[in-house]
């Protein structure tokens, strides 16, 4: 019989908020935007989607959608996710 797959978190292997602060900071710098909405999603899954929904005021199911990759999210909802996860954005040239 098969092995049994489960899904792979690559926010699982990061040590503390250094790390995961570290590893949105490398996804927003790729050139493709929906490298970070992907890195975006693994943290929002590690940190538990359930719980964001409730910090956010967002829809849990709509959070789903969000980082399904079927539909383009919202700077709104991004900005909520961020705000939740306590992760701070930066401007610099």
């Amino acid at each position: 019989m098969g092995e049994k797959l489960t899904p792979f978190n690559p926010v699982e292997l990061l040590q503390g908020e250094d790390e995961i602060a570290e590893f949105l900071s490398e996804a927003y710098l790729d050139e493709d935007p929906n490298v970070f909405i992907i890195a975006l999603g693994h943290v929002a899954k590690y940190k538990g989607i359930s719980n964001l929904a409730k910090e956010t005021g967002l829809n849990r199911e709509s959070l789903y959608k969000t980082f399904s990759g079927t539909v383009q999210p919202k700077w709104d909802t991004i900005h909520r996710l961020l705000r939740a996860l306590k992760v701070r954005l930066a401007v610099a040239s």
